[in-house]
């Protein structure tokens, strides 16, 4: 992500929004969640439960429709998690194949 002089945040890659199921794994914990949404350079995540893993920190998600992605933890809040895909790992391939096959527009859904 690039900063603007305004002191935003600008996104590097268009994020699409996605209901996705997957397990986020980081050493020895693990935790079901759903990507919200995604990106060729990473995807934000539902988290079912509490997760302890910082900023930084290198995660693995495994989901039936997108395979194994590896990434890093860049922002976490209120049970969700933003990642940034590892660049040496085949994530962007495995998303641009996800979004040519297998992706389909869905409305946003309120948080409760």
């Amino acid at each position: 992500m690039a900063v603007n002089n305004l002191n935003m945040t600008v996104r590097s890659a268009p994020r699409r929004k996605t209901r996705i199921a997957g397990t986020l794994k980081y050493y020895g914990q693990s935790v079901n969640g759903r990507v919200v949404n995604i990106s060729a350079t990473g995807l934000a995540l539902d988290l079912s439960a509490p997760f302890n893993a910082s900023v930084g920190s290198p995660i693995r998600i495994d989901s039936e429709e997108l395979g194994v992605l590896e990434g890093i933890v860049k922002w976490s809040h209120s049970g969700r998690l933003g990642i940034q895909f590892r660049p040496n790992t085949n994530a962007s391939a495995q998303v641009a194949a996800y979004f040519r096959f297998f992706h389909q527009d869905v409305t946003p859904v309120l948080r409760g």
